[in-house]
């Protein structure tokens, strides 16, 4: 099956206005397949994507605190370092967890873009962790976090 064009929405660079990266600070991070495709259904490839977020050449300086793998989006607790910025983090994160799967999987996997927020001071990190891996229960997936098993907090 053919997938579209992953042309940004003209919406799209709206999502970049405003944006800072500032070292040392927290980020919720959140972006989707391509086109919604609920790629991480498959085991598999879900494990495969899961393995690849722990290369440690992606947190030279940076930290992944807190994530979830949903079956077509992303999402991240990350903290910059001081030399790290959360678009080039980003970028090597998706360019990372595709390069691990199998070449039958249409490219590009990710689609462009993704949306941040900054977590502000005085949030707890924990509480944000917590909304992040409580996702598939959201979602209806699963009935607690425990039965998911694509996601890991740096608490836990």
């Amino acid at each position: 099956m053919a997938l579209p064009a992953t042309n940004p929405k003209p919406g799209s660079r709206t999502l970049r206005t405003g944006r800072v990266s500032l070292p040392g600070h927290a980020y919720l991070v959140t972006f989707t397949t391509r086109a919604r495709q609920p790629l991480f259904l498959d085991f598999p490839l879900a494990s495969r994507i899961c393995h690849a977020l722990y290369h440690p050449l992606l947190w030279r300086d940076a930290r992944l605190l807190a994530w979830v793998l949903m079956p077509d989006h992303w999402h991240g607790l990350v903290q910059l370092g001081l030399h790290t910025h959360l678009s080039a983090l980003v970028r090597s994160i998706k360019a990372n967890t595709a390069r691990t799967l199998p070449s039958s999987i249409v490219r590009p996997i990710w689609a462009a873009g993704f949306h941040d927020r900054a977590v502000r001071k005085d949030q707890d990190l924990k509480a944000t962790a917590r909304y992040i891996i409580r996702n598939p229960v959201r979602a209806g997936l699963v009935s607690s976090p425990r039965c998911y098993p694509y996601w890991n907090a740096m608490w836990i």
